[in-house]
């Protein structure tokens, strides 16, 4: 096989497209990439192939064959000999490894997935690939281990961010013969700029507060500072965790998660009614009307059902702590539900696992949907805008004008400073 110097590219697709057959892309892809090499190697040779030149300095020697691995499947690369010397393509090809990097990270994902190594031959083979070994499939993973290791302990230093919500998903994972329940701890923040961040992932036996008090504490001991406000659920060793190591920090339940606390406390029959209360308090246009509202919802339940009216006067401050903040930022911050796309990408990954084999293959798999989802975030739009989060980072003072000891919301310290 020759490689020719040069093609007529309009000629050579025309031709191509009216085979129009199964291995076109490939056979396309073989053709541009032995007459790049070839045009490289009269560059090298100072004349064009088959050309008489003064400016001569070597010449071609025929050719070496290589099998390079694509996407668009295995090719044979015609690689152009020189009588005096060598030539090695090293912009296409990585001496003793000839597999894209993209190439790898499939064939990872599907050591992650549970595949075993003849299903995973077999799936390369369908690609156009021709050989797989195990050693290859190992160093693919521990290579992935690398990248989410390095991504889960980076310094979290484009602070302040100002506003961090926390989860945890349960996972099955198979330890000591039996199948046991992990919980995969999250976190994810805005940071300085109004991009989203993963901050942190740690799987622990039990969703308890030595759990999350280790995980806040390794994010603040990587550099979290600046937090305003924490939105989770109500798990008593999250809201522990989150006093202890982020001190100055306002915890908002999460509304989502509240509405099926309250509904477990209310009789089926008056939920819809309650619920419809409920979502009322939300709908206000500004923070003194939500408390207001928050006030009539209390006067409606109390006579007909009180344990529902103490359940929520008990709540009101944690679930109410969103109209601490600008308007504009309600609906991000009151609840987990920003997150819930991501966690049902993490979801989508893991249900074809089902049961991993062990912390680690989960950790591998996790991490790398997380570190994929933070380069989204932070290449995309902002999050949240630079005006809006300044005046979120803005400190409450007490409101000193009257006999109310009520304190004045970081949106209304603006005009008093400026007064």
């Amino acid at each position: 096989m020759t490689a020719p110097s040069i093609i007529d590219p309009t000629e050579f697709l025309h031709e191509q497209l009216s085979q129009a057959s199964p291995d076109l892309l490939r056979q396309m892809l073989t053709t541009f990439i032995n007459t790049l090499m070839s045009a490289d190697a009269d560059s090298v040779c100072g004349a064009g192939w088959g050309e008489r030149s003064e400016q001569r300095t070597n010449t071609r020697n025929g050719y070496r064959h290589r099998d390079f691995d694509t996407r668009a499947g295995t090719i044979d690369v015609a690689i152009p000999k020189l009588r005096n010397g060598s030539y090695f393509p090293d912009w296409l090809l990585e001496r003793r490894r000839r597999a894209e990097r993209a190439l790898t990270t499939v064939v990872a994902t599907c050591y992650l997935l549970g595949v075993s190594t003849r299903r995973m031959e077999k799936l390369v083979e369908s690609l156009g690939i021709t050989k797989l070994s195990k050693s290859q499939v190992s160093v693919m993973a521990a290579d992935l281990d690398a990248q989410v290791a390095e991504f889960r302990s980076r310094p979290l230093d484009q602070g302040p961010y100002t506003f961090v919500a926390a989860d945890a998903l349960v996972l099955k994972v198979r330890e000591g013969g039996r199948v046991v329940n992990v919980h995969a701890l999250l976190a994810t923040g805005v940071n300085a700029d109004g991009h989203r961040e993963i901050l942190g992932l740690q799987v622990t036996s039990a969703e308890d507060g030595a759990g999350w008090l280790g995980f806040f504490r390794d994010l603040t001991a990587r550099g979290l500072s600046g937090v305003r406000l924490v939105t989770s659920d109500a798990h008593a060793g999250l809201v522990s965790a989150i006093g202890a190591t982020l001190p100055g920090a306002t915890w908002q339940r999460c509304r989502t998660h509240y509405a099926a606390n309250l509904m477990a406390a209310t009789p089926k029959a008056s939920w819809p009614w309650v619920r419809a209360l409920l979502h009322s308090v939300y709908d206000q246009p500004d923070a003194a009307s939500v408390h207001a509202q928050f006030d009539r919802v209390l006067d409606a339940v109390a006579d007909k059902l009180p344990k529902v009216s103490e359940h929520l006067d008990t709540a009101r401050a944690d679930v109410l702590a969103f109209t601490s903040f600008p308007k504009e930022l309600w609906r991000q911050i009151w609840s987990n539900n920003p997150s819930e796309r991501l966690n049902r990408e993490i979801r989508r990954r893991t249900d074809v696992v089902g049961i991993f084999p062990d912390r680690d293959s989960l950790i591998r798999l996790v991490g790398a949907v997380l570190a994929e989802q933070h380069d989204e975030w932070v290449e995309g739009r902002r999050y949240l805008g630079l005006e809006v989060l300044a005046r979120s980072r803005v400190t409450a003072v007490p409101d000193t004008t009257g006999d109310s000891s009520e304190e004045v919301t970081s949106t209304d310290t603006i005009p008093a400073l400026s007064a």
